[in-house]
């Protein structure tokens, strides 16, 4: 690996850049291409099947990413005990969710409703596995030394929230009746905390 990859300030500026690919691709692909193919399954494989195309495309590079997050935070933060097991739980995520993708492709070929929703199920349920493991993740992020607190609370919350979710969603009956307000509890911290993160890497960087 080429040495000034690895320079803190390299490190914080790829991390920072890596963070928001995410946010923006995954933003996409799963509140515009899946949630297409949810509310009119047989319309949009028939009709948009590009689009949701577009979608998977996006999910993959959202992997892809997480990934070089990962590696990011394993080289910023190797001296520190908590890393290694950090850095393996964010794996775990980006492992299921690449795993997960494999299920929409499946569902583009799909020749009804209830065929599509099963995939788009089967896509679900691996990636809720995977947020679980990157709750974990991001609750022991929040204890590496040197984030701001306040930024390294909100990620700590996060990450029980994400946990939380995914619980819920197993364990609760009736979870569509609770969905919106999970959805509000993940989303404001997630975004508050790992968008705060993604900035104090740029300003890491910057300083480095």
């Amino acid at each position: 690996m080429n040495n000034s990859l690895t320079h803190p300030k390299s490190l914080a500026r790829i991390g920072g850049v890596s963070y928001w690919i995410i946010f923006f691709a995954a933003i996409f692909a799963n509140f515009f291409a899946l949630e297409a193919l949810i509310q009119a399954p047989l319309k949009t494989v028939q009709q948009d099947a590009q689009f949701v195309s577009l979608g998977i495309m996006a999910f993959v590079i959202t992997v892809v990413f997480d990934v070089v997050v990962a590696w990011m935070l394993q080289e910023m933060f190797k001296d520190q005990p908590l890393s290694f097991l950090s850095t393996a739980f964010r794996m775990m995520h980006a492992t299921l969710m690449g795993v997960a993708i494999f299920a929409l492709p499946l569902a583009l070929k799909a020749q009804n409703a209830e065929a599509i929703l099963y995939h788009v199920e089967m896509f679900n349920t691996l990636w809720l596995i995977g947020l679980f493991f990157f709750g974990i993740h991001l609750m022991l992020l929040g204890q590496m030394p040197g984030i701001p607190r306040v930024i390294a609370l909100l990620l700590q919350i996060a990450g029980f929230m994400y946990m939380l979710d995914t619980t819920a969603h197993f364990m609760l009956p009736n979870y569509s009746a609770y969905a919106s307000g999970f959805l509000i509890l993940v989303a404001t911290p997630s975004i508050l905390g790992e968008m705060s993160f993604a900035l104090w890497l740029f300003v890491k960087g910057d300083r480095a």
